[in-house]
């Protein structure tokens, strides 16, 4: 199911590394809750996880809800954000819902872009659920650190990024802490059922599979206008390229994930794509395209079609169909039909399950790395996202040696920054032209 190095650490040893981290980083913010870490040898449960989230949409406030639920003895202690009134917001709501859970404090509260360091610094583990830009920094950040990391989907948006990703993988490791993706679908049983019986042969020979994320537009807000543009890019991140990579990335890196992992972690050998934006064109939607098709090539000559579409007013799949020799299976709907025909349980919150594995994780001192896949399924996106964006074949090893990325550096982003894209004339925002475009 998950990669996890459950070697020869204790629980002892598991936490020491994040305690002495924690003294150092914290010197210069006011301690809440500190936790002693000779503790974590007796029951667990009874214990205090310091928990900083860094974003504060939807995705980091659900996530930060189900480790709550989940394990009684965390505390969210720290919280930020580019925007301080989002910050402000998911407090409130959070306090609401789990009392004396939430101790974040008012020096604890963190907006701007160097927010996360801040975040970092007071907490044992975070939640990273931001923009995926910074996912990659974020993460390398906080394991530098000595502290967990549970890090939404996608990881990364580009080349470098998934560089810099890989590298906080393999601090993980080397630190024997968690570093747990947001790629829900390796977490939820059905799924883990199907794939194991796809691989044992109930489908026979894999020979093509079909991907499909078609939608409306997602999380569309009204523009404040009491935000500067910067302000609103962020504001709206999933609509911006430089901050969110597109939807291939965003979304149907699920997709990708769940067919990499039936073929047996395999990588494609390369892919075309195409894709633009044909009615999304208002300035609301910012500067990214509203449909996108990839065809990827992986060996055995075996064809992956992936799909996506954020339009208004279409027909609506989310689908994982995955054809074989002997018959097919839908993934998602955990069902298996052909030659052997088999249904299981596709009834599970694997967003969930994921944060109660991340805090037995903890407690245990059995690290999770789900690094290997998170780094090869994001890259998956990458490439074909590039490949939609210039109207070009991009092969796995060109993507792999290429150090682009979407301007700019996500360590260069600071507060009073000028965006990188601005609307033109009509109020829209220019997007890469297929056949024009060159990026790698």
């Amino acid at each position: 199911m998950n990669e996890q190095q459950t070697s020869s650490v204790t629980r002892r040893d598991f936490l020491k590394t994040s305690a002495a981290a924690t003294a150092a980083a914290t010197a210069t913010v006011a301690p809440l809750g500190a936790l002693d870490i000779s503790r974590y040898a007796h029951a667990a449960g009874n214990d205090i996880i310091k928990l900083g989230i860094i974003g504060c949409g939807g995705r980091a406030s659900g996530a930060a809800s189900q480790v709550l639920t989940t394990d009684k003895g965390v505390r969210l202690v720290a919280m930020g954000d580019i925007l301080m009134d989002r910050v402000q917001s998911k407090r409130a709501a959070l306090k609401k819902q789990f009392g004396d859970q939430v101790t974040v404090a008012d020096d604890h509260c963190f907006a701007g872009f160097d927010a996360y360091k801040q975040v970092i610094a007071a907490s044992d583990a975070v939640v990273i659920a931001n923009a995926a830009k910074f996912h990659p920094i974020h993460s390398l950040t906080a394991l530098q650190a000595g502290k967990h990391v549970f890090v939404e989907k996608p990881h990364g948006i580009d080349p470098a990024g998934m560089k810099v990703m890989q590298a906080a993988a393999d601090l993980a490791k080397e630190k024997k802490l968690c570093l747990v993706s947001g790629l829900h679908s390796r977490y939820h049983p059905g799924y883990q059922e199907t794939v194991k019986r796809i691989h044992d042969g109930a489908i026979g020979d894999i020979v093509s599979i079909e991907e499909n994320f078609l939608r409306a537009p997602y999380v569309v807000v009204p523009r404040n206008p009491g935000l500067n543009e910067l302000q609103w890019q962020a504001s709206t991140q999933y609509h911006f390229t430089w901050m969110s990579g597109d939807d291939v990335i965003q979304s149907l890196v699920h997709n990708l994930d769940r067919a990499s992992w039936c073929m047996k972690e395999a990588v494609p050998i390369k892919c075309h794509g195409m894709g633009g934006r044909s009615s999304m064109t208002d300035p609301i939607y910012g500067d990214v395209f509203d449909h996108h098709a990839v065809v990827y090539e992986f060996p055995n000559n075996v064809r992956l079609y992936a799909f996506c579409r954020t339009t208004t007013g279409c027909y609506d799949e989310y689908s994982s169909l995955i054809y074989g020799t002997k018959g097919c299976a839908d993934l998602m709907r955990c069902t298996i039909k052909g030659e052997t025909n088999w249904h299981g349980n596709a009834k599970a919150d694997a967003h969930y399950l994921e944060q109660v594995e991340y805090m037995k994780a903890i407690r245990a001192g059995t690290p999770i790395n789900n690094g290997d896949y998170m780094v090869r399924s994001t890259m998956i996106g990458v490439m074909g996202q590039i490949s939609c964006y210039t109207g070009n074949e991009i092969t796995w090893e060109q993507i792999n040696k290429s150090d682009f990325y979407f301007p700019p550096k996500a360590e260069d982003c600071h507060d009073n920054m000028e965006p990188p894209t601005k609307p033109g004339p009509n109020g829209s925002y220019p997007t890469y032209v297929p056949g024009k475009t060159k990026l790698i």
